[in-house]
């Protein structure tokens, strides 16, 4: 498996000789496409239709509780099993400053296709294969900028798919409280923002 890692990140990952505008496209890629989760999380809470705003927020909080679980077992996963990043090993080439942390499973990788996972089992097909789209650009320029491997994706799109799974459980069992819970929460710390209509009630 190792062996493959290594095989795969040589593939993709970028050289010197590699051309400035790949590399301006990844790097925007790897550091500021992960902000497409708060904006439409925050955006589907907020605003839409009045007859789907409640579809909208169920979405929301599912994928909330799929996120915040499945990236403690990326956090956890981390510190039990260390990997080193593929340029503290001194393998390939590195363009984008990071810290020596573990690499494995990738946050950027569980964040994206955990919200991508989510968006595909409870919103709509094309939503859900435009977030993979994008999840998979953000997973190849993690590797292209050489701060990650490739099973380190893999394994944030499975940490992902635990997250779903999880989410759908207890929404299952508490899903009408939570979501009741989390509604009194909006609508006080809201009031003012509600009553001058510039958010959803």
């Amino acid at each position: 498996m190792e062996q493959l890692n290594h095989m795969l990140f040589t593939w993709i990952n970028a050289t010197p000789d590699s051309p400035k505008w790949l590399l301006d496209i990844a790097l925007f890629l790897a550091n500021d496409m992960i902000f497409i989760v708060p904006v439409l999380i925050i955006g589907l809470w907020l605003w839409g239709r009045h007859n789907h705003i409640a579809f909208q927020r169920e979405l929301v909080s599912k994928t909330a509780i799929a996120l915040i679980f499945a990236m403690t077992c990326a956090k956890t996963l981390s510190e039990l099993f260390p990997h080193a990043r593929p340029f503290v090993e001194g393998f390939g080439f590195n363009f984008l400053h990071h810290s020596p942390d573990s690499s494995f499973p990738s946050d950027h990788g569980t964040a994206i296709f955990t919200f991508a996972l989510a968006f595909l089992f409870w919103h709509r097909l094309w939503s859900g294969v435009l977030l993979l789209v994008i999840g998979i650009g953000i997973a190849w320029s993690r590797v292209y900028v050489g701060v990650h491997w490739p099973m380190d994706m893999l394994g944030g799109f499975l940490v992902g798919m635990l997250g779903c799974l999880f989410s759908q459980l207890v929404w299952n069992l508490f899903g009408s409280q939570i979501g009741s819970v989390l509604e009194k929460i909006y609508r006080f710390s809201f009031a003012l923002p509600i009553r001058k209509g510039w958010v959803q009630e």
